[in-house]
């Protein structure tokens, strides 16, 4: 993982910038959602699913003990354009504490890797979806760090 999410994602906006054509990049986003780890069926659950989307989409979060803990997170979906989205959003969000995951504005991550400009209205409200999701589980570890 590259140091902070912010040089994640400028290394992420890099390698978007290498390709010209839209088809190109969305080739790159099915790229990186073909090299995720698929999540077993017993990890398809309600307690996983993401509302909002309209492909089937499931973020399963674990904390990693620590001072100060970190959350890892594994994905999956059913449109590889999705699983693609899933993978990006792991790579800045996975691994990190919940002040690194909160600390990332989500709109400025879109604009930053022009995804308002590679992905149809439907999938970028899922993406929004899939974030809200990620940081509602940093909130509760927060919580549960102040607690």
């Amino acid at each position: 993982m590259a140091g902070t999410p912010q040089e994640t994602i400028d290394e992420l906006a890099e390698n978007f910038a290498l390709f010209d054509e839209m088809e190109d990049k969305y080739g790159y986003i099915v790229d990186l959602g073909r090299q995720m780890d698929a999540l077993p069926d017993a990890e398809k659950g309600d307690e996983t699913k993401v509302t909002g989307c309209m492909s089937q989409v499931w973020i399963k979060p674990t904390v990693e003990d620590g001072d100060p803990p970190r959350l890892h997170f594994r994905g999956d979906s059913d449109a590889f354009i999705v699983k693609g989205l899933i993978a990006i959003l792991l790579k800045v969000y996975s691994g990190r504490t919940a002040e690194e995951i909160l600390s990332v504005d989500p709109a400025e991550m879109m604009h930053r890797l022009e995804l308002e400009n590679h992905i149809s209205p439907n999938r970028r409200n899922g993406l929004v979806s899939m974030v809200e999701t990620i940081r509602t589980y940093a909130k509760r570890l927060r919580e549960t760090q102040e607690a």
